[in-house]
Parts: C-alpha cells; sequence; structure tokens
C-alpha cells in the first residue's frame, strides 16, 4: 500500500460519519455534487484532514478539491 492509499483509507474513514446520505464513496465522488455537503460541513472535515496529518491546507487551494481523490492527492502532496 502507497502512501497515498493509505491518506485516500483514512480520508474514507473520516468522511463515513458526515456521508449522511450514504452515498458510495469512490475517488471521483464530489463533495458538494454526489454528497450534497454544505461549505460548514467541508470546512470540518478539512480541519480534521489537518489535524490528523498536521499539515495545512491553503484557502485558495480549497476550491480545486472537488472530489475525495483530489482531496487524498493534495493531502498525499503536503504531508511529505
Amino acid at each position: 500500500m502507497t502512501n497515498r492509499d493509505a491518506i485516500y483509507a483514512r480520508i474514507l474513514e473520516l468522511i463515513e460519519p458526515i456521508n449522511a446520505k450514504g452515498v458510495p464513496l469512490a475517488e471521483g465522488t464530489t463533495f458538494a455534487g454526489d454528497m450534497e455537503l454544505d461549505s460548514l460541513t467541508v470546512m470540518d472535515l478539512v480541519a480534521n484532514i489537518e489535524d490528523e496529518w498536521d499539515i495545512v491546507m491553503p484557502l485558495n487551494m480549497l476550491p480545486d478539491l472537488e472530489t475525495i481523490g483530489q482531496v487524498a492527492d493534495a493531502v498525499a502532496k503536503l504531508a511529505k
């Protein structure tokens, strides 16, 4: 398992409690479109991710992170 795979798996675990609609989670699952998360919920998730890996996700990066896979890529990059 690569580091990115481990990050992706952990992100899925962090998302599970807020996945109220029970949307199947995959690389291409979108937070706004598929899961219908509001911005506050997304910011809570971002805070959890930042705490988990002791990173800071720049605010200018967040609009580009629409899918679970994109978030996993960003965390993998920032956590190095």
